[in-house]
């Protein structure tokens, strides 16, 4: 009894200690786009995706489905950023969509860029630069080219940071401080904030401390 009692004030303290900004975050113009409790601003399917201790989650356990499918922020586009985001997958395949486009018709269907998390040993992609229901992992030198320099830092199903820097044509990935992509983008030059379920085997994903800063 009394190890539950200190693992779920050990659970509320660190909840109480994410989703916040730091004095030096709040002096350089960053802002929360999650707020810890609910999901506000975000728009998705209410079967798959809920607020548990501090961390948006998406399960898909007892919810198959059969089209890729996405929580979105719906305040607004966002063209030059700073995103920074912690995410925590217990397997399969997920991922954080900027600059990209909610498509029409049932569902919650998303084209765009994405810094794409996966756990699928030596075919992981955590680090690498994808294109949803686009040019895929083309936009990269390699297939696996920031999967390359992700994987030595790699938190196996524990939390993980990415911070995506758009700016004009720049684009940058860093994963959990190491920059796995460096590269330029010509065509999508604004868009949604989305996070996503990949269809396929029953997964777990988790989000935090999702915050932006945006640029000129």
């Amino acid at each position: 009894m009394k190890l539950l009692l200190f693992l779920a004030l050990c659970s509320a303290a660190v909840a109480a200690d994410t989703n916040r900004l730091t004095p030096q975050e709040k002096k350089e113009g960053y802002t929360l786009l999650f707020n810890g409790k609910n999901l506000d601003g975000w728009d998705g399917d209410p079967t798959l995706w809920s607020v548990q201790d501090g961390a948006i989650v998406g399960l898909s356990d007892g919810h198959p489905f059969k089209v890729n499918t996405f929580l979105i922020y719906k305040k607004r586009n966002y063209a030059n950023f700073i995103l920074k985001a912690s995410i925590k997958l217990r397997n399969h395949n997920s991922g954080i969509q900027f600059r990209s486009e909610q498509l029409p018709g049932p569902g919650w269907i998303v084209r765009g860029l994405q810094a794409d998390a996966s756990d699928v040993g030596d075919r992981s992609a955590w680090g690498n630069y994808y294109e949803e229901r686009g040019r895929s992992r083309t936009m990269m030198k390699t297939p696996d080219e920031g999967w390359l320099k992700a994987k030595s830092v790699l938190r196996k199903q524990d939390w993980n940071t990415y911070e995506i820097l758009a700016d004009g044509e720049h684009i940058r990935l860093t994963f959990n401080g190491v920059v796995t992509i460096d590269t330029e983008e010509k065509q999508s030059r604004d868009g949604i904030i989305a996070l996503q379920l990949h269809a396929g085997e029953p997964m777990r994903v988790e989000f935090r401390d999702v915050k932006m800063k945006l640029l000129p």
